[in-house]
């Protein structure tokens, strides 16, 4: 459990640095430009991925719950709205006109989906901790931010092009899901 609350806590903290903490975001992008600056981010967040990975995957699960399996198709839905939600936030979409971070929403039902899906302590741990730190960020960017500027809705070839890709990406991480996390999606 070592590994995945270290991966869980560097990742929180990297990602805080711009919400929580702008002059050291500064600093650092002063001291190393902002390529410089990008690269340490990037580098930190790679290291995250790869120490929740480890931990997640050096742990025992223990069940804490188990909802019912005909749920399952349900809650798959939800991951694929995470999925596009995440994507949305990458391109011009009508989603920006009614939620102002889609990509941290995405996170949160992505997250939410898994804690439905996965009722075992790794699970409660990962899916709980990522879910938390995204609606935490969503409060603490609307804080610095201010009000909510929305962006222009864009043409539905766009709109389209956008999710059919946000699709591709999610099928994408389902075949791959049993090599990086050592499930099956059954």
């Amino acid at each position: 459990m070592t590994l995945l609350i270290a991966g869980l806590l560097v990742w929180s903290l990297v990602h805080f640095i711009p919400t929580l903490a702008i002059p050291l975001k500064q600093n650092l992008t002063d001291r190393f430009g902002a390529n410089g600056y990008k690269l340490i981010f990037m580098v930190l967040i790679l290291l995250s991925i790869a120490l929740m990975v480890f931990g997640w995957r050096s742990i025992e699960p223990v069940f804490l719950y188990m909802l019912p399996y005909s749920l399952k198709h349900a809650f798959m839905l939800l991951i694929l709205i995470g999925f596009i939600l995440m994507g949305a936030a990458k391109y011009p979409t009508r989603i920006k006109s009614f939620i102002r971070h889609p990509q941290l929403t995405g996170v949160a039902v992505w997250a939410v989906a898994h804690l439905l899906l996965n009722g075992d302590n790794r699970s409660v741990v990962l899916f709980g901790w990522l879910g938390v730190w995204a609606i935490l960020e969503i409060i603490l960017i609307n804080r610095r931010e201010g009000a909510w500027v929305k962006q222009p809705v864009p043409g539905w070839g766009r709109e389209f092009k956008g999710l059919a890709i946000s699709v591709v990406v999610f099928v994408v991480f389902a075949l791959a899901h049993p090599y990086f996390a050592g499930v099956a999606i059954r």
